[in-house]
């Protein structure tokens, strides 16, 4: 059985490995807004990938408590972005955007190592 280390909130996050994922300004401020209108300064931003979708691996885009072994960090005005060591690789050089258009609204991530996706743009390969 194996187990998993798991940082609790009042541990500090700065001696873990920094990533290359890059969050822009409009979706640091977007994460802050959402998390003081939850009243939560606990929460990092998770971004990873899964296997799924029609095109092999899928985004995942959440708030998380929890710091995990094999997590890299990096702080971006004081909003935490937490990749997991799997996904580190494949995310690697993107760049995660908040969009407030009449035409769009949302989170969106650019990735670079993505060689292609499918029609509904939520998966990817």
């Amino acid at each position: 059985m194996s187990t998993m280390s798991v940082t609790t909130e009042n541990e500090t996050t700065q001696d873990l490995p920094t990533h290359e994922v890059l969050l822009t300004d409009n979706a640091a401020q977007k994460v802050r807004d959402l998390l003081e209108q939850e009243g939560r300064t606990d929460l990092r931003l998770r971004v990873a990938v899964q296997p799924g979708g029609c095109s092999g691996l899928i985004y995942q885009l959440y708030f998380d408590e929890r710091v995990l072994d094999g997590d890299h960090v990096r702080d971006f005005g004081g909003v935490e972005v937490i990749v997991d060591k799997m996904s580190v690789p494949y995310l690697s050089g993107s760049t995660v955007d908040f969009e407030d258009t009449i035409s769009k609204q949302g989170f969106s991530i650019d990735n670079p190592n993505a060689q292609g996706s499918c029609a509904c743009g939520d998966s990817f390969h």
